[in-house]
C-alpha cells in the first residue's frame, strides 16, 4: 500500500506548474515562487505530522494538499504577472477551484473522523497565503491597501510571538470560516475584473471590514480572558485567607 506523504502533492504541485506553463510562458520567479512554496508547506506539514506522531496522511488532507498545490500554480501565476500578462481566466478558475475545496475538506473530515487539530492548522493557513496571494495580484487595481487583508492573519502570529497572552486558544467560532469565505469570493471578484473600479474598490473594502471585525473580536476575547485569569489568583488567595481565618 502507498503511504502518502505532503511531498506527493508537492510533486503534483509541480505538475500542475509544468502543465501551466505550457499554457502561459511562466517566468523563472514564478516557477521558483510555487516551487518555494510547495517545498515550504510540505516541509512544514512533514514535520507537523511526525511530531504528532501520524502515521498516515488522512482524506481530508488530501483534499487540503490539493488545494495547496492550486494555491501553489497561483502563487506562481501573480510572481510571474509582474512581468507578463496572465490569462485572467485561467487565474480566477484555479483560484475558484481552490476555494470550492475549502468547503469539502471540512466536510470530508467530518464524514470520515479524521479531523485533527493539526489538519484545522493546514487549512488554515492554506487560506491564509491563498488570501495573501489574491490580495498581492488584487493591489494594482485597487491600491496596495487591500494587502491589509492578507497581512493580517501573519500580523496576528507576529503579535502573538511579541505577547505570549495573544497565543491562547481562541473558542470555537464557525464566523471565521464564513468571513474567510467571504473574502476569497471578494478578492476573486477584483481579480476577475468584471466590475467597473468602484465597484471593486467596495467590494474589496467590504471584505477588509469584515476581516477587521473578526479579528478585533478575537482580540477582544483574548484581553478579557487576560484579565480573568489575572483575577483568579487574586480571588484564590483571598478565599483561602478568608477560610483559614474562619
Amino acid at each position: 500500500m502507498v503511504q502518502w506523504t505532503p511531498w506527493w502533492w508537492a510533486a503534483a504541485g509541480g505538475v500542475a506548474l509544468g502543465l501551466v506553463s505550457t499554457v502561459m510562458p511562466l517566468s523563472a520567479v514564478g516557477m521558483a515562487a510555487g516551487a518555494a512554496y510547495l517545498a515550504v508547506s510540505s516541509a512544514l506539514l512533514t514535520a507537523g505530522l511526525r511530531r504528532t506522531g501520524a502515521t498516515r496522511f488522512g482524506p481530508a488532507n488530501a483534499v487540503t494538499a490539493t488545494r495547496s498545490a492550486l494555491v501553489a500554480v497561483a502563487t506562481a501565476m501573480v510572481a510571474a504577472s509582474f512581468g507578463t500578462a496572465v490569462p485572467t481566466a485561467l487565474f480566477v478558475a484555479i483560484v475558484a477551484c481552490a476555494l470550492a475545496l475549502d468547503a469539502v475538506d471540512g466536510f470530508v473530515a467530518r464524514r470520515t473522523g479524521s479531523a485533527t487539530p493539526l489538519g484545522a492548522r493546514f487549512d488554515m493557513e492554506v487560506d491564509a497565503f491563498l488570501m495573501l496571494v489574491l490580495c498581492v495580484y488584487d493591489a494594482r487595481f485597487v491600491g496596495w491597501w487591500v494587502l491589509a487583508i492578507g497581512i493580517m492573519r501573519y500580523a496576528f502570529v507576529v503579535a502573538g510571538w511579541m505577547l505570549p497572552w495573544m497565543r491562547a486558544s481562541l473558542p470555537p467560532r464557525s464566523w471565521r470560516k464564513v468571513v474567510t469565505a467571504v473574502c476569497g469570493i471578494a478578492l476573486t471578484i477584483v481579480a476577475a475584473q468584471l466590475a467597473p473600479p468602484a465597484v471593486d474598490i467596495v467590494v474589496a473594502g467590504i471584505a477588509l471590514a469584515l476581516l477587521l471585525e473578526s479579528f478585533g473580536r478575537d482580540v477582544v476575547w483574548l484581553i478579557r480572558a487576560r484579565r480573568q485569569a489575572a483575577r483568579e489568583p487574586v480571588a484564590t488567595i483571598v478565599g483561602r485567607e478568608t477560610s483559614q481565618a474562619d
